[in-house]
């Protein structure tokens, strides 16, 4: 046989077929990172992590003879020309039992103005033990310029808590709310004479 037998070719690159694969993998990771932060906030309500409180429908049917000091925080974030206060700066009651609290907000704006809140409990450890049955984070909250709204809080202290390593020393625990603008629903279009704009189907 000779030496100067031609080398097999190379099978050709399907150049279409990698630029597909590069965006399949590009659109994948959007889509895990869009994922996480919903399956994040699912996993901290499960868990209590990071300070997130628990969300339940009934109240506790035991109530120890301990008390535990709550303490509360409210923040309004820019953007939101709101004053957000507690009502009461702090409570006590017995481990277990079911109490309401309140807050206010005022919108100091001259527009109507939409926000929700954010809350964690501190210390980190407690959050999993404390239960919220009623609270005005649940839903957005909207206020129109000068409106001012009493929010109730109604939650229990586990008495789980006394019982778990690293929470039974717990005495003292800070629930925490900070108030964030979110888009509210953009008014019609008007035309001159004060009709509404109707838009043409094609």
């Amino acid at each position: 046989m000779s030496d100067n037998a031609p080398a097999p070719k190379k099978p050709a690159r399907n150049n279409g077929a990698v630029v597909m694969m590069c965006l399949s993998f590009v659109f994948g990771m959007g889509a895990m990172s869009y994922a996480a932060v919903p399956l994040y906030r699912i996993f901290c309500q499960v868990t209590g992590y990071n300070g997130t409180t628990q969300r339940v429908d009934q109240v506790s049917s035991v109530v120890l003879d301990r008390t535990m000091r709550v303490t509360f925080d409210a923040n309004v974030a820019p953007g939101l020309q709101w004053d957000f206060k507690p009502v009461e700066r702090e409570v006590n009651p017995k481990i277990g039992e079911t109490i309401q609290v309140h807050f206010t907000a005022e919108n100091r704006s001259n527009e109507t103005q939409r926000g929700q809140a954010v809350f964690n409990v501190t210390p980190g450890e407690a959050g999993v033990y404390f239960n919220k049955v009623q609270c005005f984070c649940f839903t957005e909250t909207d206020l129109k310029p000068g409106e001012k709204l009493d929010m109730p809080v109604v939650f229990y202290i586990d008495p789980e808590i006394v019982k778990a390593v690293e929470s039974k020393d717990i005495h003292t625990v800070t629930l925490s709310y900070t108030f964030y603008p979110k888009e509210g629903p953009k008014p019609l279009a008007l035309n001159e004479g004060g009709a509404v704009k109707s838009e043409k189907k094609l």
